[in-house]
């Protein structure tokens, strides 16, 4: 007899060659389509990112605008996204009366008052060789199926010098460990927190958006609670090659995700938390360095004032 997770995964993986081009474009019908890339002084490759979303969209027709949300960039990130062809957004400039924060949460959240899609798909700024079933892979069930509101992307993410497909260290070693402790319905999720994914704009604007890196963990749960284990999806795209980072900032990532998975499962509350690590001074002795995090939630974008008017006034 098959184990519940193994009955979910059955059904709701599929691979990005599952979705060919010309089922999509008959799918879409008037669905439009709003790619987004938080980005974050990543100037040597959003452009490569930009390009391969916008050839996707002259091509085919799929995609009907490209965002890229800069979320406080000091290099020239928001004018390589424009040569290529994107239309950004500084975060401080989208519902400056809200204020900014900073945090990938924050501009994923900001997104949604500046696109029009019924479908939002999020890319990550930072890959090297950016392929289109990124975008075509996460569409396809959504587009397929109305019942399917989350899409999440699961992929090998080399890790240089490692061999094998050792990147998601703190997906590994912490996400997964901690939804099978708390959530084990999500435990056939094999990316959790994947930065490919794409959402109905319904529940995208139906839930909190986290601070930092607990936003996708955190929206994978709460999906799960609004909607329900079969509203989510994942779909494999194959290889994705990105920058890395070093162990002191993935334990910070480490620590943020752990207390938005404890928040939600065991009702912990703060919107911060700490996190003290361990590096040589300049007399070589180890000198302790306390990170504190903001991680304090945007609230669903429904319930912003003039939201819900702006929508549907696009629309």
């Amino acid at each position: 007899m098959k184990l519940p997770v193994q009955t979910w995964f059955d059904r709701a993986t599929s691979r990005a060659r599952d979705w060919p081009l010309d089922r999509l474009r008959a799918d879409k019908g008037r669905t439009r389509v709003s790619v987004v890339l938080p980005a974050l002084d990543e100037e040597p490759t959003v452009g490569g990112v930009v390009r391969m979303v916008r050839r996707l969209a002259d091509d085919t027709g799929l995609v009907d605008e490209v965002v890229v949300m800069d979320s406080g960039s000091t290099d020239g990130t928001a004018r390589a996204a424009e040569a290529a062809g994107a239309v950004v957004h500084h975060r401080d400039d989208v519902l400056p009366e809200l204020g900014s924060r900073p945090g990938k949460g924050e501009v994923l959240w900001k997104s949604l008052a500046v696109t029009t899609g019924d479908v939002v798909v999020f890319v990550d700024a930072d890959l090297v060789d950016p392929q289109p079933q990124l975008v075509t892979g996460l569409i396809g069930p959504l587009l397929a199926d109305p019942s399917v509101e989350l899409v999440k992307g699961c992929y090998d993410r080399p890790l240089k010098g490692a061999g094998g497909s050792s990147g998601g260290r703190v997906t590994e070693l912490v996400a997964r460990p901690l939804l099978g402790r708390f959530f084990p319905e999500l435990a056939g999720v094999v990316q959790p927190l994947a930065g490919e994914y794409a959402g109905r704009r319904r529940l995208l604007e139906a839930v909190p958006f986290s601070g930092g890196y607990g936003v996708e963990i955190a929206m994978l749960i709460d999906t799960l609670r609004l909607r329900g284990l079969g509203a989510i999806a994942q779909v494999d795209l194959g290889r994705r090659t990105h920058s890395h980072q070093d162990t002191a900032a993935l334990g910070r990532m480490a620590a943020q995700i752990t207390h938005v998975v404890h928040e939600r499962a065991l009702g912990a509350t703060g919107s911060t938390t700490a996190v003290t690590q361990f590096a040589r001074d300049g007399y070589g002795h180890y000198a302790p360095v306390t990170h504190v995090m903001d991680l304090a939630e945007r609230p669903p974008m429904i319930t912003v004032d003039g939201y819900a008017h702006r929508v549907a006034k696009v629309s």
